[in-house]
């Protein structure tokens, strides 16, 4: 069976990370595995506010950065930190299935937002259901299920919205944006727009820059300019609160010398270029991935679950567009093995000749 489900890189990390950790491993008695601060090893913070400022993407501070286990991590202390019950949390589809999870688990309540037919923002749409309780709006770009990089343009425009909304309700409204894949794209550079809007937060993993998702090592990182300045200390408390105590010891230690390793952009191009052809030959609707490790095309038949079904009789696995937040697509990853990928994908052809 071809897996294509799981967003999981069969890479292995680059060598400086097991140069890190060798380095690490072999440490005496300076207390890297005891406690730290609940926020993170300080002189990790600093750095890591050194990195997001210098890219340009947030004006972060030390004391706003939370190191975390991972985005998921982040994103669950963020929304503990911000979120009263039933307060509403606005996330556009398709978005990662574990949003809405996320915001029921602190009591929120989870607000669907359609993106438009090619998985741009659609800003009206988002505008029309910012109301009195909208606590937190979540972007995720470059976006899992779809690839795609939301525009320089939708962004502003995102941002402009809020603004707005905030004024016209007397109430701040939190942008949160979910960014692993912010260094895993195919043209240019994911634009920056977290400085354009005083309540934004920043989520970050290393799980896929450095093919280390089963280490759980993120951060989230709060502008200095938010409206309330007890975040930094509620994310604090949140993560201690919430069981995780702090990240990883060794994994902080070890992204601390690695923040300038750059991902393997063109072995995922190249991956990402095979799938396309290998869709497009076989007559699969779909927009082309600009950033991620993802491929949402549209379902050969309108009961996506059902397509996937039938794509596993062909031997294929693929994830249905339903848990997502949008029928009638399904998503694969191209983090495989090429064998894997070229099997898949003549699955895929066999599926759709004889479902659609």
């Amino acid at each position: 069976v071809h897996d294509l489900s799981l967003g999981n890189p069969v890479l292995e990390p680059p060598e400086p990370f097991f140069e890190a950790l060798r380095e690490l491993g072999a440490s005496r008695g300076e207390g890297h595995h005891r406690y730290m601060p609940n926020a993170g090893f300080p002189q990790v913070r600093e750095r890591v506010a050194e990195w997001v400022r210098r890219a340009g993407i947030l004006d972060a501070r030390s004391e706003g950065v939370v190191m975390t286990v991972g985005a998921g991590g982040a994103i669950s202390i963020a929304l503990k930190a911000l979120v009263d019950p039933g307060d509403e949390v606005l996330c556009l589809a398709p978005y990662f299935v574990e949003y809405l999870f996320y915001a029921e688990h602190c009591g929120g309540v989870p607000v669907v937002v359609e993106t438009d037919a090619r998985c741009e923002l659609d800003v009206a749409a988002i505008e029309a259901r910012l109301g009195p309780r909208t606590k937190v709006v979540m972007v995720n770009t470059p976006n899992n299920p779809t690839g795609r990089v939301y525009s320089a343009a939708s962004l502003r425009s995102l941002t402009d919205c809020l603004r707005r909304a905030e004024a016209r309700l007397g109430r701040s409204i939190y942008l949160i944006s979910d960014e692993p894949y912010r260094p895993i794209v195919y043209e240019g550079t994911a634009p920056n727009f977290l400085n354009d809007y005083d309540n934004s937060l920043l989520i970050y993993s290393w799980s896929k820059a450095l093919s280390i998702p089963g280490d759980r090592i993120g951060f989230v990182a709060a502008s200095p300019r938010c409206a309330d300045r007890r975040v930094a200390d509620a994310l604090i408390f949140a993560n201690r609160t919430l069981g995780f105590v702090n990240a990883p010891a060794t994994m902080q230690l070890a992204v601390l010398r690695l923040l300038d390793v750059p991902p393997p952009v063109e072995t995922y191009r190249r991956l990402r270029d095979r799938t396309v052809e290998g869709l497009r030959r076989a007559g699969y609707d779909f927009v082309v991935p600009e950033g991620a490790v993802y491929v949402f095309p549209r379902s050969p038949i309108p009961d996506d679950v059902a397509f996937a079904q039938g794509a596993l009789q062909e031997r294929v696995i693929v994830v249905p567009g339903t848990g997502f937040g949008r029928a009638g697509h399904f998503r694969i990853s191209f983090a495989v093995e090429e064998a894997a990928l070229d099997g898949g994908l003549a699955a895929l052809a066999l599926a759709r000749a004889k479902l659609a």
